[in-house]
């Protein structure tokens, strides 16, 4: 007796990546969405926050539930540090979320199902989000809200057609061990999707990373986590690889735990924010949400307001005929397991541009200078807008220059697509910010130079 096979061959998402049908029915679509889109955002003070308080003797911002998030106090150390300690607010959600994608067969390509969704912390409204995005309060429905549609087709998927099912972190620097079950889910019959839902090919999600604002970071992590396009072997083996990654955090220095928000250092409240002292950082501020047609329609919430727009950027170039990505592996406060593979670089530009260019973090003079004809991608996204307010981050890809040696600085190694690919297989090892890089890396390798406006070539069959 034959075995079953475990979702799609990876033979076919190349086919879904190459898909050549146009996106006028998808934009269509998107414009009808951001037409009747009435979510409505505005600021209000700590104190207004209905449903949360401040816990008296703590000073933590809590839900009257005891469950979503809690904002705490976060305490570091670094014993090599040119900080040695330091505090911070931080969101403390210890629960697993799902983030979720369904793929279905249309014409013998696999296609996926993304919603149209307003999240309070977007920049522009409507973003694709996965088919489910849901914090384990919401599916249990703490918030009284309505179910989450199509939950049931990742909790109760068949074994044998789950593409994805990995855990993988989130913010390092603003949350505390917080991860999300990424999951792809193959079916064979979806039925016809409700309103606000839309299935689109790779090729298609490919194009649209090139806009600004539209394909959103939950996507972005979930798409990364797919058997990357074909590459030959690296500069190094994936156990060398392994072998950084542990070693890193074996010998990390940065060593966190959770303090009461009151006794953070160097942080001051006023009736409308929680701020930093300095001109760097984030703010933790109150946010009044309306959102009809949501699974809840209004509630208040703290959220996290990122200062300044943030880049992110993979260096790459061939080596030996293959193409590799200078990543480096990185301690982050938050993280579960103390250091996991990040982009070359990453941080606020803002941060560091008072300093002399030899300050500043390795290769962000050379990315922000590369002429236009190294550059392969080149696009602002926004991180998730479920917890952070209007927070952005430029997502580069540039290449190498060609008569540079190859080179890895201390930190630094150069791992191929596929091996990031093996990596995304496992928890932890990757952290968000090189997931949501990947994803781009994948649209570049697969599709090249797509044309900004993503009207002719890869595209949708309009289901």
């Amino acid at each position: 007796m034959p075995i079953p096979q475990s979702g799609p061959p990876p033979s076919r998402l190349p086919a879904s990546a190459v898909a050549t049908d146009r996106l006028d029915g998808f934009r269509r679509w998107l414009a009808k969405r951001r037409r009747t889109d009435s979510h409505r955002v505005r600021r209000v003070r700590l104190d207004e926050l209905t449903g949360w308080r401040t816990d008296a003797r703590s000073g933590n911002v809590v839900h009257e539930s005891g469950r979503f998030f809690t904002v705490e106090g976060l305490e570091s150390t670094h014993r090599d540090g040119a900080v040695p300690q330091w505090s911070q607010p931080v969101i403390h959600q210890p629960e697993v979320g799902v983030l979720g994608l369904l793929t279905q067969d249309f014409d013998g390509v696999p296609h996926f199902l993304v919603q149209a969704k307003t999240e309070p912390g977007n920049c522009n409204g409507v973003q694709l989000s996965p088919t489910v995005q849901a914090t384990r309060s919401n599916f249990t429905g703490v918030h009284g809200g309505s179910a989450v549609p199509y939950l049931d087709r990742f909790r109760d998927a068949d074994p044998r057609h789950i593409l994805v099912d990995v855990l993988q972190s989130e913010h390092g620097a603003w949350c505390y061990r917080k991860r999300n079950r990424n999951m792809v889910v193959r079916v064979s019959d979806a039925g016809e999707p409700p309103d606000g839902f839309h299935w689109l090919t790779l090729g298609a999600l490919h194009r649209l990373l090139r806009e600004d604002d539209l394909v959103q970071m939950d996507t972005r992590s979930v798409l990364a986590c797919l058997p990357p396009p074909a590459t030959g072997p690296g500069l190094h083996t994936t156990a060398e690889v392994l072998h950084r990654i542990t070693q890193a955090r074996a010998e990390a220095a940065v060593r966190s735990r959770l303090v009461p928000l009151a006794s953070v250092r160097g942080w001051e409240r006023d009736e409308w924010s929680l701020s930093p002292a300095g001109a760097s950082g984030f703010d933790i501020v109150g946010v009044d949400v309306a959102a009809p047609g949501r699974e809840v329609s209004a509630w208040r919430q703290p959220m996290i307001a990122p200062r300044g727009t943030g880049v992110v950027a993979f260096v790459v170039r061939r080596i030996h005929g293959v193409t590799h990505v200078l990543a480096r592996t990185q301690t982050e406060p938050g993280f579960p397991d103390l250091a996991e593979l990040a982009p070359t670089v990453q941080c606020v530009p803002e941060d560091h541009v008072h300093r002399p260019p030899a300050q500043w973090p390795p290769f962000l003079r050379e990315v922000l200078t590369a002429p236009a004809d190294r550059v392969r991608f080149d696009t602002v996204l926004s991180e998730e807008g479920g917890r952070f307010l209007h927070a952005r981050t430029r997502h580069l890809i540039v290449e190498a220059d060609a008569r540079d040696p190859v080179e890895e600085p201390p930190g630094f190694l150069w791992v191929t697509p596929g091996q990031i690919g093996e990596l995304l297989r496992h928890s932890n090892y990757v952290n968000v910010q090189a997931r949501s890089l990947t994803t781009c890396l994948h649209s570049v390798l697969t599709n090249g130079e797509a044309d900004a406006d993503g009207r002719s070539g890869d595209g949708t069959t309009d289901r």
